[in-house]
């Protein structure tokens, strides 16, 4: 995972326009959670993840193939970030017809991602 694209609007951009695969967009919502991968031993460390992902999700989720992972993550938003993706980038969402599931999925990791840039202060 250390091969992951920076964090920043560029990055969250192109997870919401799917020029980023899914795999890339899962590896770095773990990883601003927290979750890290021990290729020794093979088995996920999730010692530095928030206690209430570590007893639901031991290793990490696959947030873009699971409605459940993904409404914790929708949850786990700030009430006041809940419409950062409008707010700081402008998004206007998906058109009708133009996007399912996977699509609302990608868009709540990017929202998630984006309030993480927030609470952290990493706009530049």
């Amino acid at each position: 995972m250390s091969n992951l694209p920076p964090l920043n609007t560029q990055t969250i951009w192109a997870i919401i326009n799917d020029t980023i695969d899914d795999s890339t967009v899962n590896q770095l919502v773990w990883h601003y959670l927290g979750y890290r991968y021990d290729s020794i031993s093979e088995k996920w460390d999730s010692s530095s993840v928030a206690v209430e992902w570590q007893h639901e999700y031991p290793e990490p989720p696959n947030f873009l193939g699971s409605r459940r992972g993904t409404m914790k993550l929708t949850r786990s938003i700030p009430q006041e970030n809940k419409q950062i993706l409008k707010q700081k980038l402008g998004f206007k969402g998906y058109k009708i017809g133009e996007f399912g599931p996977r699509q609302t999925r990608r868009a709540t990791a990017a929202n998630w991602l984006l309030s993480y840039m927030q609470l952290n202060s990493l706009f530049s």
